[in-house]
């Protein structure tokens, strides 16, 4: 039997956007004992906003095999450090709308989660119905006169296409063209780590474990009484009241398979005990397919490494338009794609994927299937985003900075270049008991067992028409005051 630490009142398995907020504010408590256990190391709390750690033999990134289509194979990068995906993405961090959470529980209504939105964040910009003055993080926007070239052009192609300027995307009905919200100050990215975890690192009560892989979770009569652990070399049971999984929407439902929480089938024939039947664990997950059109840029611009990747988008139709002001290759080391590129993303897509175990070892990374661009109806969205982005490409606006795009080369190129946002989200669902596909209840408790919550992106019923990233710190938020209750 794997040794037994101490008992803590909380363990939170990942210190990723979610388990960072969700640790320290449990911990404001000084009665409450957490544990905050990460695979990773501590080493990319912020870093600038221009650059993506994420590339080939980063070690701050899980790898997953993955499968946009069938025959089509990728490889998926999560964030493996403290603050998780958050310490290594673009700094995008728009809220979902308020038509997207009516599609959620009653309880998660708009107005439900909206003092979280304003909770979570210093934003001095805008209407201060929707913002708040005092949060943990920092939201910035690039100035119009900051913008780089390829934005301001965008923005103008856009107004010249007849589609609005919205000055603040983080508005409950927010669409239109307009600057990206960052979690970002002076050009340095802000992770939870550093935006929530910073602060609380000298609390007695808060213990933060790196180099912990965790295998399973360890259940006493139908309770979770802690979380089984590679730690040193040792295999440990980290003994705790409540367990809170916040290991992101690929790890959160591979840890539930191998602790017998999902569908009995698939845990049977790896072999794998059967704790709770729960077909909705890795089942019907969302993600923004992404297909990029590139271009040649007539005029050079040297990119900046505290320039925002994504400074402005365009929001319109269930489509979102992403000119990155640099190519791929500049912003993600080791990768040598030096397009120019403009994103076109499907943000209400009908396709649905599964997260799929490939053994019974907690060390084999499951399998991601997203059957992206099944449905006609998908199909005919993203052929019309891409003939948005080559009509604005076109533009007057763009003549002096791009050469032409061949007319029908967008469309022409949807499934060379179809990608992923990296945006899965709904891998456990969350939803009513007697849902077969729910596996928590709406305070984001795992069915059928007691004393375990996920804090993730998991949990989301519907993925937002915009990138997760706000709304999993809002729902650790969430999440943190349930347990706190």
């Amino acid at each position: 039997m794997p040794a037994a630490e101490p008992v803590a009142d909380v363990v939170v398995v990942g210190a990723g956007s979610g388990g960072c907020v969700v640790a320290a504010r449990l911990s404001e408590n000084p009665d409450r004992t957490v544990v905050l256990v990460e695979a990773g190391s501590d080493g990319a709390r912020t870093g600038p906003i221009g650059t993506l750690p994420v590339g080939p033999g980063s070690p701050l990134v899980w790898r997953y095999p993955g499968e946009l289509q069938p025959g089509r194979d990728v490889v998926i990068a999560r964030g493996r450090t403290v603050g998780g995906s958050g310490a290594v993405n673009g700094g995008y961090f728009v809220r979902g709308t308020a038509a997207d959470f009516e599609r959620w529980p009653a309880t998660w209504s708009y107005a439900a989660v909206l003092p979280y939105f304003r909770k979570l964040e210093t934003d001095p910009f805008g209407d201060r119905r929707w913002h708040g003055d005092g949060g943990p993080m920092p939201i910035a926007r690039t100035t119009d006169a900051a913008l780089h070239s390829i934005s301001a052009a965008f923005l103008d192609a856009a107004a010249s296409a007849g589609f609005g300027y919205r000055a603040d995307l983080n508005e409950p009905d927010a669409t239109g063209a307009g600057p990206v919200p960052l979690n970002a100050h002076r050009g340095t990215r802000v992770s939870t780590a550093a935006a929530y975890l910073g602060p609380a690192a000298d609390r007695a009560n808060l213990r933060v474990r790196t180099g912990a892989v965790a295998r399973r979770v360890v259940f006493e009569a139908g309770r979770a009484v802690g979380v089984e652990v590679d730690l040193a070399g040792e295999r440990r049971v980290l003994r705790a009241r409540t367990v809170v999984l916040c290991a992101g929407a690929v790890g959160t439902p591979q840890l539930l398979m191998h602790s017998g929480i999902g569908p009995a089938q698939q845990l049977s024939r790896l072999g794998l005990s059967v704790l709770v039947d729960r077909p909705g664990v890795g089942q019907g997950f969302e993600d923004h397919p992404e297909v990029t059109v590139g271009y040649r840029r007539a005029v050079p611009s040297p990119h900046a490494r505290g320039r925002a990747i994504l400074e402005v988008v365009l929001e319109a139709d269930g489509i979102e338009l992403r000119p990155y002001t640099a190519s791929f290759g500049d912003i993600i080391p080791g990768v040598g794609d030096s397009v120019a590129r403009i994103g076109v993303a499907l943000m209400r897509p009908e396709s649905r994927g599964e997260v799929v175990l490939r053994s019974a070892d907690p060390a084999d990374p499951p399998l991601v299937r997203y059957h992206y661009l099944r449905s006609a109806a998908d199909q005919a969205a993203m052929r019309s985003g891409l003939e948005l982005a080559q009509d604005l490409l076109s533009s007057s606006p763009f003549a002096r900075l791009v050469e032409p795009v061949p007319t029908g080369a967008a469309v022409a190129g949807m499934l060379d270049n179809l990608g992923t946002s990296m945006h899965l989200s709904g891998s456990c669902r969350m939803g009513a008991d007697d849902d077969p596909t729910a596996v928590v209840d709406d305070r984001c408790r795992v069915i059928g067992v007691e004393g375990l919550s996920v804090a993730d992106t998991s949990v989301m019923p519907v993925l937002t028409s915009r990138g997760p990233h706000a709304t999993a710190v809002m729902i650790a938020e969430r999440v943190a005051a349930f347990l706190d209750a």
